[in-house]
């Protein structure tokens, strides 16, 4: 089975609101997406599909076989568009990045001839998104970024070793990093705000549980967790989640940019 992925973008307008609700409690759930007024953005669109590969062609399904479908379903519906206005899905449903990729995974599924659809991937901006397979569920990641200085030296290797191993990694004044945190939660949309998870308690609870306590810090020094631990990504993936998972029930991944090279991920326990 061979996957391959097709990018388009569009633009659109939409607000978060819940009409019953007073705007204060608006503010506190929506934050500034609650504007009565609405707000405008560009989104980055994936589309995933997978099928055997035809061997007279070379490929699996032509990339303008995928085009004529999605592009037509985001001219038409989409693009330049006030959803909340004018598009009937969502003049009974807040048109969260959720919601949206719920209900173009519903449209395409199964129009695109020759292969299978296999994901949905929406992109609101660069520290949003969410993504719909063929389960039940929508995953929603929101990305966060810190600053930290670590060295990478296990006391069950020699000095040789971890050098050897780390290079100049195992500098013993440290060196330091841009992290960038993704936290990745999966469920239903709500049928009232149409989100996974509220964006304001997902902020707050990673910010609090993680950010705040490794952001300018020197994590082998100044960090509990990393106190008697070497600090390498690939620990430090497994560790966040074990800080967030009795805090966010539905937590689904986590991934941590180490450099724009260098990327872990953690799916927890068994996956």
């Amino acid at each position: 089975m061979i996957y391959l992925s097709r990018k388009l973008y569009f633009s659109a307008s939409n607000r978060y609101r819940v009409e019953d609700w007073s705007d204060e409690e608006n503010r506190q759930v929506f934050g500034l997406r609650s504007n009565p007024n609405g707000y405008g953005q560009d989104y980055t669109l994936e589309v995933m599909v997978k099928g055997p590969l035809d061997e007279r062609s070379g490929i699996v399904v032509n990339i303008t076989d995928i085009d004529k479908v999605v592009k037509h379903l985001i001219q038409e519906e989409f693009d330049g568009k006030f959803l909340n206005y004018e598009h009937p899905y969502f003049a009974e449903r807040i048109p969260t990045t959720e919601n949206i990729a719920e209900y173009l995974w519903n449209a395409l599924e199964n129009q695109i001839e020759g292969c299978e659809l296999h994901k949905i991937r929406l992109h609101e901006n660069h520290y949003l998104l969410s993504e719909k397979g063929s389960d039940k569920m929508v995953q929603l990641s929101r990305k966060y970024h810190f600053c930290a200085a670590h060295r990478l030296h296990s006391d069950l290797l020699t000095d040789e070793e971890n050098k050897q191993i780390f290079g100049k990694c195992n500098n013993p004044h440290g060196h330091g990093h841009n992290y960038y945190l993704d936290v990745t939660v999966s469920g239903r949309p709500d049928s009232v705000t149409g989100m996974v998870i509220n964006l304001a308690e997902l902020d707050e609870k990673v910010n609090r549980i993680v950010i705040d306590k490794f952001d300018h810090k020197n994590l082998n020094l100044d960090t509990e967790e990393f106190r008697n631990i070497n600090p390498t990504s690939d620990i430090m993936v497994k560790v966040i989640w074990e800080m967030l998972e009795t805090s966010l029930p539905g937590l689904y991944k986590i991934g941590l940019w180490e450099t724009e090279k260098n990327y872990f991920e953690y799916l927890g326990p068994g996956r």
